[in-house]
């Protein structure tokens, strides 16, 4: 699983590019400012990296970005979640930036996200830059790099840490406004009492006012009733003596007339109506009397319900949920006031986070020594030879998310020499060793199938230089490793070597990468080996790094 091809149209100084990459080591050249970078920097633009104008070529619209990947069986899962196309083997990512700065990208062909991109990053591809080594003197980025050789998800953690810290913090203010809560209490208790006394139900507002406009009006009820009724079936003629006149006279001609046949259904229809809605109209009137004292029960009732809304400057339908929402506050307050309560959950929460820090502790103390000695391993090959690495734990005087202890790496150049912390002893070419030999230790441990070094050999030669490529070799054996370097020594351990240059063209400057082997390999190696035009020294030297 790796990357299959990348195809640039106007990326910075490339006209147009489409690469096919395969497995093992390969490695990028060239002369300097021909842009040797300008693949991982197009790379890391399609897993979602920040792009604006500039990364269009001059006199372009716009910039386009296609990466092919094999398709992890890992991020099928979050393909299907996320709406992406995954019946593939392959997963292409593509991104476009226009002269505004303006970006779209996709994914398998659907419209993606930035962030959706940048989320399949690290399944990808592992990038170590050529400043790999400024994170060593960082605790953070020290911190991560052993938490990532250890293993530890720090999530569990982090959550711990964040129930504690709420629940320390809920604890400080209780202390703090302990007179204040208790008025508050009391003040809630009071409003409480009063409401409970109407005891207001959901809904009983517009029902209380229903049934009050009904007894308010109940005589003109009876009244409308009774001369509907009167109309529809008991006056003389009413309308259903007209409607059954009617139907009889259509009813006795309708073997004459078939256009009869509509009316006829119609008044069968009202005739049928007028003797429901008579039925209806019955029922109502047995139904509805005048009650003078139900309507002074909801007369005071409403009043009551009036009363409490004006005093507490709400519309009498929200006072169910007022009384509900007071309730809550009430509770939440009481708690707040329970002192015993808080201490407990406070000690309780410390508990769980203390166990998570002495978990990570654990694992931490476990990891130390093993990258100490995997990366003291590495420098001896490295031109350090006696040179020691350790990664020391200290303890912290508060506890934070990530556990009770910070990390420092600590170096010896050489034999005798006590290990101190990295930025303070190491030189600048130093440095570039150490982090390259933390890059090729973590990078084993990695999921990414494609690593990416970008000059992380600046700061090193000769002999060591030799070693630096045969690390990225052994790497590739296993993963697909990609390398941008100016060692021939370096370049020459590579499985495939490709060439970036500048040419002249149209009165534009373009930068091309193209495969190279055989004599136009060696002749590449012979440049970087600082030989002149053709040197037959530097050819014969270039043939022997190949054959090495």
């Amino acid at each position: 699983m790796s990357l299959r091809r990348i195809v640039l149209r106007d990326f910075v100084i490339v006209r147009s590019l489409d690469l096919d990459f395969g497995q093992g080591f390969c490695v990028l050249t060239g002369e300097t400012g021909a842009g040797k970078s300008i693949l991982i920097d197009a790379l890391q633009l399609a897993l979602g990296g920040r792009g604006d104008s500039g990364v269009v070529r001059d006199g372009a619209t716009r910039c386009e970005i296609a990466a092919e990947f094999d398709r992890p069986a890992t991020l099928q899962t979050w393909l299907q979640e996320q709406g992406f196309d995954d019946s593939d083997d392959a997963l292409l990512l593509r991104r476009t930036v226009d002269s505004e700065g303006r970006s779209r990208a996709w994914i398998n062909g659907s419209p993606a996200t930035l962030t959706q991109l940048r989320a399949l990053a690290d399944g990808l591809v592992d990038i170590h830059g050529q400043h790999a080594w400024q994170s060593l003197t960082r605790n953070d980025a020290v911190r991560a790099l052993l938490d990532a050789y250890a293993g530890i998800d720090l999530r569990q953690a982090r959550e711990a840490w964040s129930r504690w810290r709420q629940a320390r913090k809920a604890l400080d203010d209780a202390r703090e406004r302990q007179n204040q809560l208790r008025q508050e209490s009391e003040r809630l208790s009071w409003q409480i009492g009063e409401l409970d006394k109407l005891a207001p139900a959901d809904g009983e507002w517009e029902e209380l006012n229903t049934q009050h406009a009904r007894l308010a009006n109940a005589q003109s009820l009876i009244d409308a009733a009774q001369l509907a009724v009167e109309a529809l079936d008991e006056s003389e003629p009413s309308a259903s003596v007209l409607l059954h006149r009617a139907l009889q006279a259509l009813q006795a001609q309708a073997h004459l007339e078939p256009r009869f046949a509509p009316a006829i259904d119609a008044l069968e229809a009202a005739q049928a109506q007028i003797e429901d809605a008579v039925h209806g109209l019955h029922q109502c009137l047995s139904h509805t009397e005048l009650d003078p004292q139900g309507l002074q029960v909801l007369d005071e009732r409403l009043g009551q319900w009036v009363s409490l809304a004006r005093r507490y400057r709400r519309p009498p339908q929200e006072l169910a949920s007022l009384l509900s929402q007071w309730k809550q506050e009430l509770s939440a307050v009481d708690h707040a006031l329970d002192l015993g309560a808080l201490e407990t959950g406070e000690r309780k929460a410390w508990q769980v986070f203390e166990r998570e820090c002495q978990t990570l502790t654990r694992h931490r103390r476990q990891a130390a020594p093993r990258l100490s000695s995997a990366v003291t391993d590495i420098m001896q090959t490295l031109g350090m030879q006696g040179g020691r690495f350790e990664v020391a734990l200290q303890s912290l005087s508060e506890p934070q998310a990530h556990g009770m202890e910070q990390v420092e790496f600590l170096v010896a150049g050489h034999a005798g020499v006590t290990p101190r912390p990295v930025g303070k002893v190491a030189s600048g070419g130093e440095l570039s060793r150490i982090a390259l030999a933390i890059s090729v230790v973590t990078s084993r441990l990695g999921q990414a199938p494609t690593l990416i070094f970008d000059e992380v050999d600046s700061g090193v030669g000769g002999a060591v230089a030799h070693t630096v490529g045969q690390l990225l070799r052994q790497l590739g054996a296993d993963r697909q490793v990609l390398a941008v370097t100016h060692l021939p020594q370096v370049a020459a351990c590579a499985d495939r070597h490709l060439l970036v240059r500048k040419r002249q063209a149209e009165g534009s400057t373009f930068s091309e990468v193209m495969p190279i082997q055989a004599d136009a390999r060696v002749a590449e190696l012979a440049r970087m080996l600082g030989g002149g035009e053709g040197s037959e020294a530097s050819l014969a030297h270039a043939r022997e790094l190949l054959t090495t």
